[in-house]
C-alpha cells in the first residue's frame, strides 16, 4: 500500500500562468457552482451547512504583551468547503486580516487556499489565494450581471475603486462586452484608488471610451446600468454606510453590493427585486450575529434578514441566484425592475475556481511538488 503523500505548491506567479486572471472562465466555473449549490451539492461549516467561516479577532485591551490588540479588519480566519459536481473537492481558505499592513506595502488581508483529497484528507494542493480570492468575488458578480444587466448595457458606475470593483468590472466586460462609459467615485476626484482604477481600464479596454471620475454616489450612479458598490466602510453605524436613493437608479439597473450600502426600507419593501446570492448563507449570519445583524455585516440582504426578524418583510420576498439559475424563479419579475444583488462571499467559490486552476497547473507542468511524508511515522 502506497503511504507517500506529496502536494502541490503554486505561488503567485504560477497561479497567474495557470490561468486565475482568466475572468470568462472564472464566470463560467462560479455559474456552475451556484447550479451545484442550488442542487444541493456541497458543504460549509456552521450548523445550518451555510457558514461563511469560522472568525478570531482580538480583545482592544489584551492582558498578555504578546496578544495582538483589535483594530480595523484585525482578524483571522478559516473557510472550509467541500463542492461536488465535476469538482469534487474539499479545501479551505485561511487568511490573516490588518489594515495596518498597506503601511507596509503589503495588501490588508493575505490568503492561502488548501485543496484536499475528499476521502483521506491528504493535501492535493497549497496555493496562493488573493488573486484567486479576487477574481472569484469579481465573478458573483458577473453571473448577476450576465443574467440582469441589459443586454445592450453601456454604462457602469463604480463606488469604490478598489479590488473586488476592478474584477467585478473585469466580469462585467466578460459578460457585457458593449459597455462603453464607466464613472468612479473614490474618496476624491484626486484619490490615487480611482486614478489607478480609471488607468487600468485605459489599457486593458480601448472600448471603453468614456472614463470619468466623479465626486459623488448620485453622479456615479445616474443612468448607470449596472452599479458595483464596494468600499471600506466601518461597521456598526447603518446610518454612515453609503446611501443610494431609488431616484438616481437607472430602471433595469442591478446594483452588485458586496460590501457596505444602504437603501430606503420602503424601496426594499416595495419596489426593489431582492436577490442573494445564497440566502441560507444570510441565514447563517442572522443566527451567528446579534441583532441587529445589520450593524456587524454591512450587506444589504443581511438587512432583509433584520426586517424579517422584525416582521416588516417575509422569506418570500427575496429571490436567490441558484433558483433562478434553475428556472425555478423568472430572471425579471417584472419590467425595468431595479435589482439589489447582495454578494456574501462563500468558500465555495475559492473551492470551486482554486479546482480549475489547480487543474490546469497539473496540465501545464505549473508548481512545485512537495512531500509530506513517505510514510507517516505515527500511522
Amino acid at each position: 500500500m502506497d503511504q507517500k503523500i506529496d502536494f502541490m505548491y503554486l505561488s503567485e506567479q504560477d497561479m497567474i500562468k495557470a490561468g486565475v486572471t482568466d475572468m470568462k472562465q472564472c464566470v463560467e466555473a462560479i455559474e456552475e457552482m451556484f447550479r451545484l449549490m442550488k442542487q444541493g451539492d456541497y458543504r460549509m461549516g456552521g450548523a445550518n451547512g451555510n457558514s461563511h467561516g469560522v472568525m478570531m479577532s482580538f480583545p482592544p485591551h489584551p492582558k498578555f504583551p504578546n496578544m495582538p490588540k483589535d483594530g480595523p479588519d484585525r482578524r483571522f480566519m478559516a473557510m472550509p468547503a467541500y463542492l461536488g459536481g465535476r469538482f469534487d473537492m474539499a479545501g479551505v481558505k485561511w487568511y490573516g486580516s490588518n489594515a495596518e499592513n498597506r503601511k507596509k506595502g503589503l495588501p490588508r488581508s493575505i490568503l492561502m487556499l488548501t485543496l484536499n483529497d475528499k476521502d483521506t484528507g491528504a493535501p492535493l494542493a497549497y496555493m496562493s489565494a488573493n488573486i484567486l480570492s479576487a477574481y472569484r468575488t469579481g465573478a458573483v458578480p458577473g453571473v448577476g450581471f450576465k443574467y440582469f444587466a441589459r443586454e445592450d448595457a453601456k454604462t457602469v458606475g463604480i463606488i469604490g475603486p478598489g479590488v473586488m470593483s476592478k474584477t467585478a468590472f473585469d466580469a462585467a466586460m466578460a459578460v457585457r462586452p458593449g459597455i462603453e462609459t464607466v464613472r468612479i467615485k473614490g474618496s476624491s476626484l484626486t484619490s490615487p484608488s480611482a486614478q489607478k482604477f480609471a488607468e487600468r481600464v485605459r489599457r486593458k479596454y480601448p472600448s471603453v471610451r468614456n472614463i470619468e471620475i466623479v465626486a459623488t454616489v448620485e453622479e456615479a450612479v445616474r443612468d448607470a446600468d449596472i452599479v458595483e458598490i464596494a468600499t471600506s466602510s466601518p461597521t456598526g453605524d447603518p446610518s454612515t454606510y453609503p446611501y443610494l436613493d431609488e431616484a438616481w437608479l437607472k430602471p433595469g439597473a442591478v446594483v452588485a453590493c458586496p460590501a457596505a450600502a444602504r437603501f430606503d426600507d420602503d424601496f426594499i419593501l416595495n419596489r426593489a427585486r431582492i436577490v442573494t446570492d445564497n440566502i441560507m448563507l444570510y441565514e447563517a449570519w442572522a443566527d451567528e450575529m446579534p441583532y441587529p445583524a445589520y450593524e456587524t455585516i454591512p450587506i444589504p440582504a443581511v438587512h432583509c434578514m433584520d426586517l424579517i426578524h422584525d416582521g416588516k418583510m417575509t422569506r418570500d420576498q427575496i429571490d436567490d441566484l441558484g433558483d433562478i439559475l434553475a428556472g425555478n424563479a423568472p430572471v425579471h419579475r417584472r419590467q425595468d425592475e431595479i435589482v439589489i444583488y447582495s454578494v456574501g462571499g462563500m468558500p465555495t467559490e475559492d473551492v470551486a475556481w482554486g479546482t480549475v486552476v489547480y487543474r490546469n497547473a497539473l496540465k501545464m507542468g505549473i508548481g512545485t511538488r512537495l512531500n509530506l511524508w513517505d510514510q507517516p511515522a505515527l500511522a
